[in-house]
């Protein structure tokens, strides 16, 4: 179980203030450098906003993608982020994760539970830049069984209930293409049934299910790891305040409930929050207006611990393309009263017979891009007003084949989302538009080209579906381009969409060691970052998936290194 403030040690090699992938990350690393490891997590839970996610990690050149064979290298990976990115980050910092990220991986799969897997086909987002990839860059964690964690299960952030089944089933991909067909396959019927059989026990004995995939199976693979390796965990513990003096940061006091403590560090304070994403001031001068009003994030990222780094002598980033990093959302009210806040990743923009219109009833974006583009085209088009929200909208073919948000494919049982307006239906396209306030020529006009565009395959306004990754977020049993389709089966359909931020681009400068900087360019000694926490490697670029969580761990890991480095040296009394 997590520790009680008044129960931990007054000295640490490593204190690490987060515990999301990259805090994690870090306090496994620091502990099996043999550092004393403290990790603090301001909420109850452990895992931020990737026990939310899909946790895909995006570490190039790892063993996963030599046994798959790709056709990869350093240089490639260097120069496909050079393209992407350019200007927008250091490419020193990027080359330090390039260089890192195998030995990383390595070591938390030889010396952990922590474990991955690569598919054969997981493309990079921008994939029309020399130097992109079709596998072998994107790991995934393994399912995981959480019974090992014993009463710690309980400390993993449970995923969003919309992203559940039977009120928390965790399902992956594998399962869902099983799902589906139950009753028409006998292996995906029995693989169902044991699946959902083995939930419902684990429900009885344990209280949630024990069987974690994606973010869930990452955090507690990472919780187990950090327990054999003797972290000490605090939860619902804030920092209040940073020690420094002539060898830089050297401790930090800590908040639990009604006790205060301060802890010295020796080697260093690691800031893994998330980011500034929910500190309200800073969010109102970074973020574009209109402020995005809804995050499917964790909680956690407040923010205030980068008011403390800037006490220190840090400071935020300004080269970044995007503040934050970006996904389009819809929301809706749940029965008890909280907010469910939904991204539209890849489930739905991008299928056949579902377009995104502004006000004016057109569309303005290829739907099949990335959600962080997408996003980035609404603000884009926003200069007057008309596209935040945007419109998804699809005939009663496309939302019962492919679901839309939160209504899954087989579209039963709509009427809740009907009645509460979450769903919009109509008749004609006229009646839609007239329901939803944009303009119904417009909108004629979108859905006749696109069904026009369905019949050929070609997209002449937007280029939909012409690279392999928007091609593989398509239909590939539908031809002749698997993401455009038409819309002509009433009754019509629309979802609102609003921009949501799934993390901070913006963040504390650091160097090659994820040390924090001063604005003259000199180190902060003993005070690093990783995560969200630091100035994104990907500059406000979405290249390709996970690449918010592959820097996280291994600016973690390099971070927890460096710290525990200069632990070593304070015992023996060399210059810090």
């Amino acid at each position: 179980m997590q520790h009680a403030l008044t129960k931990v040690g007054p000295d640490y090699d490593v204190v690490v203030l987060g515990a999301g992938a990259g805090g994690m990350s870090a306090a496994i690393f620091a502990a099996m450098e043999g550092a004393r490891v403290l990790l603090v997590e301001r909420t109850e839970y452990l895992g931020g906003t990737t026990s939310y996610s899909a946790a895909t990690t995006w570490i190039p050149l790892t063993r996963h993608a030599q046994a798959m064979g790709a056709d990869d290298s350093r240089d490639k990976v260097s120069g496909f982020l050079d393209r992407a990115v350019g200007n927008h980050s250091s490419k020193s910092v990027r080359d330090a994760f390039v260089v890192a990220g195998t030995g990383v991986v390595d070591a938390l799969e030889d010396k952990t539970d922590v474990k991955f897997r690569a598919r054969p086909f997981h493309p990079d987002y921008l994939y029309e830049l020399e130097g992109a990839t079709s596998f072998g860059r994107a790991l995934e964690p393994l399912p995981f069984d959480a019974s090992a964690l014993g009463k710690d299960l309980h400390l993993i952030r449970p995923p969003i209930p919309e992203f559940t089944i039977l009120g928390g089933l965790m399902v992956d991909r594998d399962d869902i293409a099983h799902l589906m067909k139950i009753g028409k396959s006998a292996k995906s019927t029995a693989y169902s049934a044991r699946l959902i059989g083995h939930y419902y026990l684990d429900k009885i004995r344990h209280g949630r299910g024990t069987r974690l995939v994606m973010g869930n199976a990452l955090i507690g693979r990472m919780l187990l790891a950090a327990r054999k390796l003797g972290v000490t965990i605090l939860t619902e513990t804030e920092a209040l305040a940073f020690t420094t003096g002539p060898h830089g940061v050297t401790g930090v006091t800590l908040r639990q409930k009604d006790t205060e403590r301060q802890i010295h560090v020796t080697g260093g304070l690691i800031l893994a929050s998330g980011g500034f994403a929910r500190h309200p001031t800073m969010r109102a001068d970074k973020l574009p207006q209109p402020l995005p009003e809804f995050s499917p994030s964790a909680p956690g990222h407040t923010g205030t611990l980068h008011d403390l780094a800037f006490t220190a002598g840090a400071y935020h980033g300004d080269t970044a393309a995007q503040p934050c990093f970006w996904a389009p959302v819809s929301h809706r009210k749940r029965a008890d009263g909280s907010m469910a806040v939904f991204p539209h990743f890849v489930f739905d923009r991008s299928k056949p017979g579902i377009i995104s219109v502004g006000r004016d009833g057109r569309r303005f974006v290829n739907e099949s891009t990335s959600y962080h583009l997408f996003v980035s085209a609404m603000y884009a088009a926003n200069k007057d007003g008309s596209h935040v929200p945007t419109y998804l909208i699809a005939d009663a073919a496309a939302l019962k084949k492919y679901g839309m948000g939160m209504i899954r494919p087989g579209g039963a049982n709509i009427a809740p989302y009907l009645a509460d307006g979450y769903l919009t239906e109509a008749a004609t396209l006229d009646e839609l538009a007239g329901k939803l306030g944009i303009d119904a020529a417009g909108l004629n006009d979108s859905v006749a080209r696109m069904n026009a565009y369905a019949r050929s395959g070609t997209d002449a306004d937007f280029a939909r579906g012409t690279t392999v990754y928007e091609r593989a977020n398509g239909d590939p049993t539908h031809g002749p381009n698997p993401t455009l389709g038409p819309l002509e089966t009433a009754p019509y359909y629309a979802v609102k969409l609003w921009p949501g931020d799934i993390g901070s681009a913006i963040g504390l400068v650091g160097d090659e060691n994820a040390q924090l900087l001063r604005r003259d360019g000199s180190a902060i000694p003993g005070l690093y970052a990783c995560g969200n926490d630091l100035q994104s490697i990907m500059g406000g670029v979405y290249p390709g998936p996970g690449i918010t969580v592959g820097p996280a761990i291994v600016f973690g890991a390099i971070a927890a290194r460096h710290a525990a480095r200069r632990a070593v040296a304070a015992r023996k009394g060399e210059a810090a």
